[in-house]
């Protein structure tokens, strides 16, 4: 079939290389952001009227404050931001560390779990076994397998909890920084917010590489030429990362909607105050529960897409001919493809972050986001095409369902092409979807002004109308990559989408940095001038973020349906007939899961938002001079309330999520979990993009009607006015659908499928226990 071009040395040192150089630039963009100090000596310094402009770097970080710009030249202001800043990232630490505790004990005991299935496959047997797609040969035993799943599973539960945390670290330290910078224009606190984002997008997507690669070499060093007991194993590393991802988008989507909802609903349409205001006892919960939903939620849930479809790519390749040779270099393609993004997304960052693209203007925020996305495709494509080149022989072969097909490497470089621009298009109608700069949310926003209800309806009709483009989008990636490569070629297009993976976590944490931003200027009585700015900021972050998550619900449908082929080829199911009533049946409960679930999580924001309105309403009846501003309100009542009800509340979805394939595969057999399989990804994917791009819709409809940046604009405000009631009620109500139930949907589809995968050696040898007593 031929060799490649690069050696097994030069990928042995490419991809940590990739890693330790993507985990260097990150730490490089923090020294950076640390610069913007958050301490009244430095302010002193840089708010001198005397201390010149001449003095200001590129960067801005001494530029002297304008006063007439701040309103209050004094060190009262910074004092405030370090104060209100050290609030949330306690209130934020606080409540990951109450989740981690109880994760953990789930963790441990789904350890055990794995274990024992697996384990007992061939009854504890230490003796190696004839190999699964090959009986001629010895493979390692099945307690093997289960160990190193075992183990595996743990590595991407910790590797998936580390990333959350340190993104909600990064956030924390960057909000106050980029309110600070927001002072000096528009385009400083832009370079701060996107700085900070690219720290937790190279960290996260090195460090999954970085783990990955190396459990690979000391599994390696167990099982030898064993390659398909190898690539099985670490499937493990898929689910343990996916799993964290569940509960931390699950709690702390309920987290941020619940303080979000309370805050909103009281604050805002009864006390007719202002987005942040500090009299309101919700704000700081609602900022803490950005942190905890939107970037450690956000940052498990794209490692989770990440490891599942390296891990399905492999295990397909594992059993084609790069597997059966021990073709390293061939058999490693999806580590270096995520190697090559991370330069890639490392050159893209410096068209956001130099003097010489430095905005000027609101306006030129988007369009300085979308550039980054076409930036990354185009050089990415350069790259895919080199990489194709170099670490793929000129022709394979792939194993398709029982059969080897042979595959060129052109025709893989298509595959993993189609992918990556399968996921720009994603992206791009997101954009025109979400983005106030358009008329669909335009439209949106002036149904308003006949009230609630029509915004509701012009709401829904949006993100139901969303979903084309996407759908078809993703069904072309799936025929292309199909048709040249099988499930091989599926999984790689997954991998493709998720290639820029560092630029996407960038743009995507740069809005829940700016929202905060927005906040502690609104509640360290910053002037109006300063809230626009981060307002502009926060409007085009919100944007990024449904971007975001359309990215990993089309990633999520490729990775389920490659995930999805693995589980039934390891399964040993020739043909899976939906004709059949078992799989019939297991079609019609699996699209019905997504529907439960998504019940599930929004009935759980509505629960916690209803005690968060009920306290705030509490404390602006019963405490003396709270609407005056001459009191402070308790804010860690609210915070209470939100922890409480998020680990509470989040223990049903995940369960149902967790359980539902073990149940399934145990009782009902592995034709019925295929069924299941099937049905929960095709009505997942629509549900997840329809509810986040009508909740991102109806909350850019509520800034474009606050902004007034146009004379249509002017027209349905002022803040206070009833079209902007109305636009509250509808961001209200979109809440848990964009930030808790629409991106918790693509985890449950890719988490079913891995689950499935980790499980189907048990399930095929023990499983379908009812039919085999019915029969």
């Amino acid at each position: 079939m031929g060799a490649t071009i690069l050696p097994d040395l030069g990928t042995e040192i490419l991809i940590p290389l990739c890693a330790i150089i993507g985990i260097g630039f990150s730490l490089f963009q923090w020294v950076i952001v640390s610069k913007v100090q958050l301490s009244p000596s430095r302010a002193a310094s840089t708010s001198s009227p005397n201390s010149g402009a001449g003095a200001a770097n590129k960067n801005g970080y001494s530029d002297y404050l304008i006063e007439e710009e701040e309103g209050i030249n004094d060190h009262n202001v910074v004092l405030k931001c370090a104060e209100i800043q050290s609030a949330i990232s306690e209130g934020a630490t606080s409540f990951l560390f109450t989740e981690y505790q109880y994760v953990g004990v789930f963790m441990v005991v789904f350890a055990i779990l794995i274990f024992v299935f697996l384990g007992s496959v061939e009854g504890f047997s230490t003796k190696s076994q004839p190999c699964t797609y090959d009986p001629f040969k010895m493979c390692k035993p099945a307690l093997a397998t289960a160990a190193f799943s075992t183990i595996s599973f743990l590595l991407g539960a910790v590797t998936s909890v580390v990333s959350g945390f340190l993104g909600m670290k990064i956030a924390t330290y960057a909000n106050a920084r980029t309110t600070l910078e927001a002072r000096k224009g528009v385009g400083k606190a832009f370079i701060t917010a996107f700085r900070s984002g690219a720290v937790m997008g190279f960290l996260l997507a090195a460090n999954g590489l970085l783990v990955l690669f190396i459990t690979i070499n000391l599994f390696k060093l167990y099982y030898g030429d064993d390659w398909a007991g190898l690539f099985e194993a670490i499937t493990g590393y898929g689910l343990g990362g996916s799993s964290m991802a569940l509960f931390g988008r699950v709690g702390g989507g309920i987290y941020t909607k619940a303080a979000d909802v309370g805050a909103d609903l009281v604050g805002k349409v009864e006390r007719n105050i202002p987005e942040d205001d500090p009299r309101n006892p919700a704000v700081i919960a609602d900022n803490v529960g950005d942190n905890v939903g939107d970037i450690a939620g956000m940052g498990s849930d794209l490692f989770g897409s990440y490891a599942e479809s390296s891990c399905a790519a492999l295990v397909v390749a594992s059993i084609s001919s790069f597997g059966i040779n021990h073709e390293l270099t061939a058999m490693l393609y999806p580590l270096i493809v995520s190697s090559v993004g991370i330069i890639v997304c490392l050159l893209t960052t410096l068209f956001a972050t130099t003097s010489a693209f430095e905005i000027k203007t609101v306006k030129e925020i988007e369009p300085a986001l979308k550039r980054q996305l076409i930036i990354s495709t185009v050089l990415m494509t350069v790259g895919i095409a080199i990489v194709s080149w170099i670490a793929i022989p000129s022709s394979f072969t792939i194993f398709n369902f029982g059969t080897q097909k042979v595959v060129k490497n052109w025709q893989l470089f298509l595959c993993v092409a189609v992918g990556l621009w399968a996921g720009l298009i994603i992206g791009f109608v997101t954009e025109y979807y979400t983005s106030n700069a358009y008329s669909p949310v335009q439209d949106v926003a002036d149904s308003c002004r006949t009230g609630a209800a029509t915004n509701v309806i012009f709401g829904l009709a949006l993100g139901y109308k969303s979903c084309i483009i996407p759908i078809f989008a993703i069904a072309i990636s799936i025929f292309v990559s199909f048709s040249f490569a099988a499930m091989y070629g599926i999984a790689v297009a997954a991998l493709g989408m998720l290639s820029t993976i560092a630029t996407g976590l960038a743009i995507d944490a740069y809005g829940p940095i700016s929202d905060n931003a927005g906040g502690i200027a609104e509640m360290a009585g910053m002037s109006h001038r300063i809230r626009e700015r981060t307002d502009a900021l926060d409007a085009a972050g919100n944007t990024t973020a449904a971007i975001g998550k359309g990215f990993a619900i089309g990633s999520a449908a490729l990775v389920s349906l490659a995930l999805f082929g693995a589980f039934v080829s390891r399964a040993s199911i020739s043909k899976v007939d939906v004709l059949t009533p078992k799989v019939f049946i297991g079609l019609l409960v699996g699209a019905m899961l997504p529907y439960w679930f998504s019940a599930m999580t929004m009935k759980s924001v509505g629960s916690a938002a209803l005690k968060m309105v009920e306290e705030v309403r509490r404390q602006f009846n019963t405490i003396p001079g709270l609407m005056e501003g001459t009191t402070k309100p308790d804010y860690a009542t609210c915070v209470k309330i939100s922890t409480d009800a998020s680990i509470k509340e989040m223990i049903p979805p995940g369960a149902l999520v967790m359980l539902t394939p073990l149940i399934v595969g145990i009782f009902f057999g592995v034709e019925t979990l295929s069924g299941v399989l099937a049905g929960s990804l095709v009505s997942g994917v629509q549900i997840a993009i329809s509810a986040s791009n009508t909740g991102g819709a109806w909350d850019n409809a509520k800034k474009y009607i606050e902004a007034g940046a146009s004379e249509h604009a002017r027209t349905l405000g002022p803040k206070g006015s009833d079209p902007h009631k109305a636009a509250v009620i509808g961001d209200t109500i979109g809440d848990p659908l964009k930030d808790t139930s629409g991106p918790s949907l693509n985890i449950l589809i890719k988490l079913m499928a891995v689950e499935s995968l980790v499980f189907a050696p048990f399930f095929a040898t023990h499983g379908g226990l009812l039919f085999k007593l019915w029969n």
